[in-house]
């Protein structure tokens, strides 16, 4: 005789017991508890939750990492004997490279001069190079020391995924600018090996939703083929200022309509001499009226953050503000190669090079009061030629780049700081993942019946 149909939320029930060693009813309190606290005042937050809070904005989370292959080359290669031995009969063309042969779960391989991005799900990191041979993956890397390839870092379940798209992946791999656009991830610039020979001045788009590159065609005239510059979008333009040729370095200054597809070569009525000087590898940020250039350099110089050079989009003038600085701490140090992040009126750099030494320290600007503010968080590894990107949230996430001059050596590492005080929400979202570090597995049905709302499964997925 057939029994009795389950519900599917009785289904969900039974799935959270095996799958959380724990009752359904304690993971279904946890949402509702995670749904209430848009609800609840900060004050309610006891004092060891205070403290926890404060820890998360004065320290770099470590995230993720990868053994340098000086450290686990010899396993690697016995994992990749051991793989061919295992496929080289039924996929004799399977060609499984290095960096996937390994302990543990996916991790991209050491890399500088790549670029990242963020929404509320995932951090994305494109391209990257590595002189390194066998850190760059070997003979299986068609693009050495180049690194053609798309990597996503999924937020909810602390996984890496090389992302598998379809349409034509730019070639100009290095010091390229990207910036985030709805479900858009913007490419312009860059260069190929060797540096300066093979540059690049288009626009490419990949649609991460949908996983797929298109190369933006645009009217009017193109930037110069340059790479380190720097880009941002504001109202609806996208922005383009500085960079190198490998030979030249510039203070041009260009706008796309991303509306019309159309390049415009802005002129500010300055003087030649009243221009920002020519660099590369600065960063910009913006209030929507100024774009503000922070640091950078060329290869013998870097430039000083006592001031920062604004473009005023309605003047089209540039303007040079003095800074002010950290009580008697001073001002951050000049450097170039540096990573950027802006959450609303506050912009964030850290690490970078001076001209002398690697950085790893954190600092502030408020672009209102233009006053500087060294925080005490520092990071782990020294770095530049690294990335960042901040979440919608507050939440920076820095990822590779050169960590030892003298060695010329690069790092996989992944850290994560809290730049605002987490909401409740983002709070309790963390815990839940922590404690159900298998959520990611049921399906959306089960996570309906659960109580969680569309906006957080999406973060699941």
């Amino acid at each position: 005789m057939r029994g009795p149909e389950r519900s599917s939320s009785s289904a969900a029930c039974d799935w959270s017991q095996s799958t959380f060693g724990c009752d359904a009813s304690t993971a279904q309190a946890k949402v509702l508890e995670l749904r209430d606290t848009d609800e609840l005042p900060l004050l309610e937050m006891s004092s060891a939750e205070h403290n926890s809070t404060s820890s998360l904005l004065n320290k770099f989370e470590k995230l993720s990492w990868r053994p340098s292959v000086r450290e686990s080359g010899t396993k690697k290669r016995a994992r990749w004997l051991q793989a061919r031995r295992l496929f080289s009969h039924s996929c004799p063309n399977l060609r499984i490279p290095n960096r996937f042969l390994r302990e543990g779960q996916f991790v991209p391989p050491a890399r500088s001069g790549h670029r990242c991005v963020a929404d509320n799900t995932n951090l994305y990191v494109f391209g990257g190079y590595n002189p390194d041979f066998e850190e760059a993956g070997g003979s299986e890397n068609e693009d050495y020391p180049l690194f053609r390839e798309l990597w996503r870092f999924h937020f909810a379940t602390g996984t890496w995924q090389q992302v598998a798209t379809e349409g034509y992946m730019p070639t100009e791999l290095a010091s390229m600018s990207a910036v985030m656009h709805g479900n858009n991830l913007l490419v312009f610039g860059g260069t190929g090996i060797p540096f300066g020979e093979n540059n690049g001045n288009d626009v490419h788009v990949c649609n991460v939703h949908y996983k797929r590159w298109n190369l933006l065609n645009c009217r009017g005239k193109k930037p110069n083929k340059i790479y380190g510059q720097a880009m941002i979008i504001v109202n609806g333009y996208l922005y383009v200022f500085g960079g190198t040729t490998g030979y030249l370095y510039s203070t041009d200054l260009h706008r796309l309509d991303l509306a019309t597809r159309e390049w415009t070569h802005l002129k500010p009525n300055n003087t030649p001499s009243d221009l920002p000087e020519e660099r590369y590898r600065h960063e910009l940020a913006h209030d929507g009226q100024r774009i503000y250039v922070l640091g950078g350099g060329t290869s013998w110089t870097s430039y000083s953050l006592d001031k920062v050079h604004a473009y005023n989009l309605e003047t089209n003038y540039w303007e040079e503000i003095a800074t002010k600085p950290h009580g008697k701490i001073g001002y951050p140090d000049a450097r170039r190669c540096h990573s950027c992040v802006q959450v609303k009126n506050e912009v964030f750099i850290c690490g970078g090079y001076n001209g002398e030494m690697i950085l790893s320290d954190l600092w502030k600007i408020n672009l209102q009061t233009f006053e500087w503010t060294k925080l005490p968080a520092m990071m782990p590894e020294p770095a530049y030629f690294h990335c960042a990107a901040v979440t919608p949230a507050g939440c920076m996430y820095v990822h590779g780049g050169v960590i030892n001059m003298s060695g010329n050596r690069r790092t996989s590492s992944l850290y994560k700081l809290w730049l605002v005080v987490p909401s409740l929400l983002e709070l309790a979202w963390e815990k839940l993942l922590k404690t159900f570090p298998h959520l990611a597995q049921l399906s959306t049905l089960q996570l309906l019946n659960m109580g969680l709302t569309h906006t957080l499964i999406q973060r699941l997925k």
